[in-house]
């Protein structure tokens, strides 16, 4: 049964705290929580993918995942759903941008206060940051068996699977190159920006019945059946920062930061400028190519049709 919601005390509010809760700060607490549940329930869809099932004993293996595509499917709703659910729980408060790229390209074309960005930036990595963690100390056994019987890297003692949990890191197949992931980056987060910015326009037939949220995850699950292969689909700065953070903490050393591993090398900032760009792209292209046409098609219905003359709104004698 649905309680009312003026029946509902508040928990820890107090009068002296209100006008601080209805300023940033607010906004900056619900950015924190939605993007920790977002980090919590994406990367421990991808514990659960490399060390959970394997060390379960559901797998050929204590070391043997990803021997289907099963196993990326996995990742790919995990994730899809760890973003609408980080969206449902803070959209009502922050906008529930839990991306510093949304929040960049907002700020560029939806108005969003420039001095907000960094605010919610912060709040939005230390939020990935909580979430991370929390994985960490629910799989940290389990990481480190599958650690133990695999062979680690240099004098980490961690593999990159394990690493793989937390941080993004590109394919074999760039040979280390620069490009292939940083477009792949801007081409992913491209596409989710265009998603999004579909999503909340109302002069777009925008998504009735708070079914927004669910169909940005789906987008995002598009996103990693499509391109996701290229560099983990980071497609969010703090996604990728707080959780490599954590790994960095947690032991993987240089594998998190600067991002070193056999195949690639200081890989940790194009996660964070890949995205950054590739929201501003998403964005500009939604509102060149859609934005300015439904603009124009709505100024066209306000205007009279040719050969008429508007009509005068009646006055009364009295005005």
């Amino acid at each position: 049964m649905a309680v009312a919601e003026e029946t509902i005390s508040p928990l820890l509010v107090t009068d002296r705290r209100t006008r601080l809760y209805q300023g940033i700060w607010g906004k900056c607490l619900a950015e924190f929580l939605g993007t920790a549940v977002l980090v919590l329930l994406g990367c421990g869809s991808v514990a659960v993918a490399v060390v959970g099932l394997p060390g379960t004993g559901r797998t050929a293996g204590p070391t043997i995942f990803f021997q289907g595509s099963g196993d990326w499917l996995i990742i790919v709703w995990g994730w899809a759903f760890a973003v609408a659910f980080g969206v449902y729980v803070c959209q009502g408060v922050s906008g529930a941008h839990i991306n510093p790229a949304v929040t960049l390209a907002f700020a560029i074309r939806r108005r969003f206060p420039w001095k907000h960005v960094i605010p919610y930036w912060i709040a939005q990595t230390l939020g990935a940051i909580g979430g991370a963690a929390i994985v960490l100390g629910l799989y940290t056994n389990a990481m480190n068996t599958f650690d133990q019987q695999s062979e680690t890297f240099n004098a980490t003692g961690h593999t990159i699977p394990t690493l793989s949990i937390f941080s993004t890191f590109p394919a074999p197949y760039f040979h280390g190159g620069i490009w292939g992931p940083l477009v792949d980056q801007i081409v992913g987060t491209a596409m989710l920006m265009l998603a999004i910015a579909a999503v909340i326009d109302i002069r777009n037939k925008a998504v009735k019945a708070n079914l927004g949220p669910l169909i940005i995850g789906f987008s995002v699950a598009a996103i990693g059946i499509s391109i996701g292969s290229n560099a983990g689909y980071a497609i969010n700065p703090a996604r990728d920062l707080g959780p490599r953070i954590i790994a960095w903490l947690g032991g993987w050393g240089e594998l998190a930061f600067p991002g070193n591993g056999p195949w690639f090398d200081t890989y940790f900032w194009i996660p964070i400028v890949g995205p950054l760009i590739g929201g501003i792209v998403g964005i500009l292209v939604y509102d060149l190519f859609i934005g300015d046409v439904l603009h124009a098609m709505g100024r066209a219905k306000e205007r009279p049709p040719v050969g008429r003359v508007a009509e005068r709104p009646v006055v009364d004698d009295d005005e």
